[in-house]
C-alpha cells in the first residue's frame, strides 16, 4: 500500500477504500479506467439514463399484451418425459394459475367471452391454468405459457362476423349427411347382431 500511494495520491474515501485503485490523482489530473467500449464512447450524444417504462394500459377494449406478473400464480414443479438425470434435479415444468374473474388487466368484453367459453375449463374456486414443459429452461416455460395466454386473449378479443345462409345451409347438410351415416352404421351393427343368434326354441 505505501509503494502504491509513493507514486500515486491516492484519494480514499471512508466508505470504500477499494475505489482508491480505481479513481486518483497523477500530476494533478484525476484519472479512472474506462474501456474503448464503454457506453459514453458508443453513445456520445446519449443521457445514458437506464429505466423501466411504465406498462401499457389497454385502450378501450383493446388487449395491450401486458400481463402483470404479481396478478399470476406460478409454480414450478418437475418436468416429465426424457432428458436424463437433469429432469430429476431442476423444476422448470411451470404452472400458471389466475381467477379469471378477477382478471382486470384482461378487457371486459373479452374476460366475458373467455368466462363463457372456457368455463368448463376453470377450477372450482375459478382458476384458469396453464402449463408449459416445452424446454428444459424454467425461464424459456414461463415465457411459453405467458404467450400462450396472450394469444388466447387475442382469439376471443376479435369480433367474429355473424355467419351466412351459405355456411348456414352447408351446416345443415353436414349434419344430416352425419346423422344418416350414424344411424346406418347402427342398422349394419343390429344385422351382424341378430344373424349371430340362433334359432328361436318357440319356433320350432
Amino acid at each position: 500500500m505505501n509503494k502504491i500511494c509513493s507514486s500515486l495520491i491516492c484519494v480514499l474515501r471512508p466508505s470504500s477504500i477499494e475505489k482508491a485503485y480505481t479513481t486518483s490523482v497523477i500530476l494533478g489530473r484525476r484519472i479512472s479506467f474506462k474501456s474503448e467500449l464503454s457506453l459514453d464512447k458508443l453513445y456520445p450524444n446519449s443521457r445514458l439514463k437506464l429505466y423501466t417504462p411504465p406498462p401499457p394500459t389497454n385502450s378501450g377494449d383493446k388487449f395491450s399484451g401486458f400481463i402483470p406478473i404479481n396478478k399470476l400464480e406460478i409454480t414450478y414443479s418437475r418436468s416429465s418425459g426424457p432428458g436424463g438425470q437433469h429432469v430429476n434435479c431442476v423444476n422448470t415444468k411451470v404452472d400458471l394459475r389466475f381467477k379469471l374473474a378477477n382478471a382486470e388487466w384482461i378487457p371486459e368484453k373479452t374476460r366475458l367471452k373467455l368466462l363463457e367459453a372456457l368455463q368448463n375449463k376453470l377450477t372450482k374456486e375459478g382458476y384458469f391454468v396453464i402449463k408449459s414443459d416445452l424446454t428444459r429452461s424454467q425461464q424459456m416455460n414461463l415465457a411459453d405459457a405467458l404467450e400462450k395466454l396472450r394469444n388466447l386473449i387475442r382469439e376471443y378479443e376479435i369480433e367474429k362476423p355473424p355467419p351466412t345462409e351459405e355456411s348456414l345451409e352447408k351446416l345443415r347438410r353436414r349434419l344430416e349427411k352425419s346423422a344418416r351415416e350414424r344411424l346406418l352404421v347402427k342398422r349394419q351393427r343390429s344385422l351382424t347382431k341378430s344373424s349371430r343368434q340362433g334359432p328361436n326354441i318357440t319356433d320350432l
